[in-house]
């Protein structure tokens, strides 16, 4: 059966659509399948199943031992960063004393030369003077205008004399954030969390296959729930219980301990494979020269 001539057409001279797609220009896009979506019973670090989880106020989880590995190596950089800023300002200070000496140095010879005259000229031909008749390796005033002129001069063809842009260090933040919503987190804000597991199947699940439930209403947990934790006990409940009994009783269903309604803080779902879940589940690049050529070079694509 003969193939459709629109697709086939190689007397252009020029690519068609359908041959740059062949050849990857364009934008390529790929949708997301189940294995890059993350759990909702996954830590948001190590994206393994979370132990002793722990959770900020805006709901992300994390492992006890992630989030503080996270938090403990932020503090340590943000003493470097602070280690580094104070050294460059302590070099700057000293650059501004040096130049200032410099200043009050060329000043005083300034005026030692014009008090007290220039130093006795030579009748050897062989030495060097120049234009105001001073000798070059007993004036003072040559000698400093050449120190000037070495300090200033930007020739790059001498490393010595080759400008240099100053890397300046910014004075780093003194808080640490949360590494999933960039918000500042410190670790007396995090709360453990307590899922209560579901013990109904008959087989034994491992570590890995674990199911949880709602305490209340007994629907397993999944990604399409919008769950809710407890910030002043740490259970976890799905979001209809949670409006439908806490927030009207304002007591924990599991261990009866009060709560009030800023203790209620929904966790940060997981993705499904529906549009509407406020997941982006499309992955794009964008290739202007095509993968095919062998010159394919790739930049992120415009978000829309």
């Amino acid at each position: 059966m003969p193939q459709r001539h629109s697709k086939n057409n190689n007397d252009l001279a020029f690519f068609t659509y359908d041959e740059k797609r062949k050849l990857g220009y364009g934008t390529q896009k790929e949708r997301l399948g189940k294995d890059s979506i993350k759990p909702f019973d996954a830590c948001c670090l190590c994206l393994k199943p979370f132990i002793d989880p722990m959770c900020c106020q805006k709901g992300h989880v994390f492992c006890k031992e992630c989030i503080l590995e996270c938090l403990l190596a932020q503090k340590k950089d943000n003493q470097r960063k602070l280690a580094a800023h104070t050294a460059q300002k302590k070099q700057e200070k000293e650059e501004e004393e040096e130049k200032l000496m410099s200043q009050k140095a060329r000043e005083l010879d300034a005026f030692d030369q014009q008090n007290h005259g220039a130093v006795p000229q030579y009748n050897d031909k062989n030495q060097s003077r120049d234009k105001n008749g001073f000798h070059g390796a007993n004036s003072v005033k040559v000698t400093s205008y050449e120190e000037e002129a070495l300090r200033t001069m930007k020739a790059f063809w001498l490393p010595s004399a080759t400008p240099e842009a100053p890397a300046k260090v910014e004075a780093p933040s003194s808080c640490t954030v949360c590494p999933e919503g960039n918000e500042k987190l410190k670790m007396k804000t995090l709360f453990p969390i307590y899922y209560t597991e579901d013990k109904s199947g008959e087989k034994k699940s491992s570590s890995h296959d674990k199911s949880f439930m709602c305490p209340s209403c007994k629907v397993t947990l999944t990604n399409t729930l919008s769950l809710v934790a407890l910030s002043s006990c740490g259970h976890i409940f799905c979001k209809k219980c949670a409006d439908k009994f806490m927030a009207v009783d304002k007591v924990c269903l599991v261990c009866d301990k009060p709560c009030k309604e800023r203790h209620l803080v929904n966790l940060a779902k997981g993705g499904t494979g529906y549009a509407g879940h406020d997941e982006n589940l499309e992955a794009r690049d964008f290739k202007h020269l095509g993968s095919g050529s062998g010159l394919g070079l790739v930049r992120p694509a415009m978000k829309t």
